[in-house]
């Protein structure tokens, strides 16, 4: 039976975590560096179980390709990015992305890039382990391990 205009609907299912991942994130796990890699793993378990909603800014996935080609070779960057893309949501960056990035006025345009990209999805947090990098951007960082606890803590009844 319909629903009438007085009637409440039931409860709305809860709403995932949304965050944008930072390339070094991403490469902790890709290229097993420690001490960051074990949190970075966790992350993107959180993601791969539907816990959390991940995005990656466009511009990164050619910047993770390069890097895991430089250091492993071209078979390990093409299956990195294959496996990024499945797991993934990637944020189209235009123009006016790159307006909002400049006109932020951070020291790294690319540091900046990564914050248009977390505010035009609207991702609660940008996931990075260099958090001063982005201290005067309007967005607020966590690391992977912060972001880690909070999923879990939500998680509990």
């Amino acid at each position: 039976m319909p629903r009438t205009s007085g009637e409440r609907a039931g409860p709305s299912p809860p709403t995932r975590l949304a965050v944008l991942i930072d390339t070094n994130v991403l490469l902790d796990v890709i290229l097993d560096r420690a001490p960051w890699a074990d949190d970075a793993t966790g992350l993107l378990d959180l993601v791969a179980r539907g816990a959390v909603r991940g995005y990656i800014a466009a511009h990164a996935v050619t910047t993770v390709h390069y890097l895991v080609e430089r250091e492993r070779g071209r078979t390990a960057a093409v299956t990195a990015v294959s496996d990024l893309l499945q797991l993934l949501h990637v944020v189209a960056l235009g123009p006016a992305d790159f307006q909002r990035a400049l006109a932020l006025g951070l020291k790294d345009f690319e540091d900046a890039v990564q914050v248009a990209a977390c505010l035009q999805v609207g991702a609660a947090f940008l996931v990075t382990r260099n958090p001063r990098d982005f201290r005067d951007a309007p967005i607020a960082c966590r690391s992977a391990g912060e972001v880690l606890a909070l999923a879990t803590l939500a998680a509990e009844p």
